[in-house]
């Protein structure tokens, strides 16, 4: 499972297969679809699909002479019942760790305007 785990985290480790993965989301796209927002090549794109593909996050079907993908939600499932693991924990509140750490380090709060 730690494998599946670390292949999936590191296939949403990318925001460009962050962003592939939410458009999935609406409906399967063919890849030359997907490809259409981003600024690079084709053959980019691919090798986003192909970490997706192998991560079992989506998956990849022929039909006649396009190729198209589709979300595989449930590959999902692990990660997400992994981290509701750490769900037992309080909510941290990050405003005040970050002004406790500029405290401890002597540094200016940031600006919030």
């Amino acid at each position: 499972m730690s494998s599946n785990l670390d292949t999936v985290f590191a296939a949403l480790a990318d925001p460009t297969r962050r962003a592939i993965l939410s458009m999935l989301l609406e409906d399967d796209m063919a890849v030359t679809d997907v490809a259409e927002p981003f600024e690079m090549s084709l053959a980019a794109i691919s090798k986003h699909l192909g970490i997706l593909t192998r991560a079992g996050l989506i998956s990849q079907e022929k039909r006649g002479r396009v190729k198209w993908c589709k979300l595989e939600p449930d590959a999902l499932r692990a990660a997400s019942v992994w981290m509701q693991g750490f769900g037992q924990f309080d909510r941290m509140d990050f405003d005040a760790f970050e002004r406790f750490l500029d405290a401890e380090l002597g540094q200016e709060p940031p600006d919030p305007a």
